[in-house]
């Protein structure tokens, strides 16, 4: 047994980089299927609304730690080969962002005024210009504290890829706890730089919500 010292702080630190790199892919991959499934909810196409809904249900349906499952051990039935942890858990998050982002950004599109559309309309530009220049921002403006409560989430739920093996800050924690014997003090100072990276962050959302509920 040995005493927790500067190099296990270390190693957590290290560890969280992880905890951003899941978070950076999960937006990168997911924001665009959000919009997309947005865009899909938001379309005058039954079709499309159905199939939008449908991936919405079923990734809200299961819980994130489900997802996480599924994907790193149902991944190599299905394939028939073994996939790398950091791959399963991408798109489990991936997923789990798109579904929450296509909610949030299908609210604050249909938050949008219909003069807006009907004004955007009479511009004689396309669908697609009257929705980057005029209903987008309007949209994006009214989605993007929500927006930034997920990260939050987000930020948290990459705490259960542990699970699965892959070593973020959480898992680097139970590997630490389990040498020194000294989870009290390992699980603190995991605790202590969730909330040093969240904290920031949820104020930031506040922010934004009593300026642009200000500002309306």
């Amino acid at each position: 047994m040995r005493t927790f010292s500067s190099t296990d702080m270390m190693y957590l630190l290290q560890a969280l980089q992880w905890t951003v790199v899941l978070v950076v892919i999960a937006l990168a991959f997911g924001a665009p299927l959000g919009l997309g499934l947005a865009l899909m909810r938001t379309s005058r196409r039954r079709i499309l609304r159905y199939v939008a809904m449908a991936f919405i249900e079923v990734v809200q349906g299961v819980p994130l730690l489900g997802l996480l499952v599924f994907f790193y051990f149902g991944f190599p039935l299905l394939l028939g080969q073994e996939v790398a942890p950091l791959i399963a858990v991408s798109v489990a998050f991936t997923a789990y962002s798109a579904s929450f982002l296509g909610q949030i950004w299908r609210g604050g599109i249909e938050a949008v005024k219909g003069t807006q559309w009907d004004a955007a309309e009479c511009l004689g530009i396309t669908k697609w210009q009257q929705f980057r220049y005029v209903i987008g921002p309007q949209a994006l403006r009214m989605s993007l504290p929500p927006t930034v409560g997920l990260l939050v989430q987000l930020i948290k739920g990459t705490s259960l890829a542990s699970i699965v093996g892959f070593v973020e800050l959480t898992r680097a924690g139970q590997i630490i706890g389990a040498a020194t014997f000294q989870p009290l003090l390992v699980y603190s100072c995991v605790a202590a730089i969730y909330f040093m990276v969240c904290l920031p962050l949820t104020h930031w959302a506040r922010s934004l919500e009593g300026r642009l509920n200000g500002a309306s």
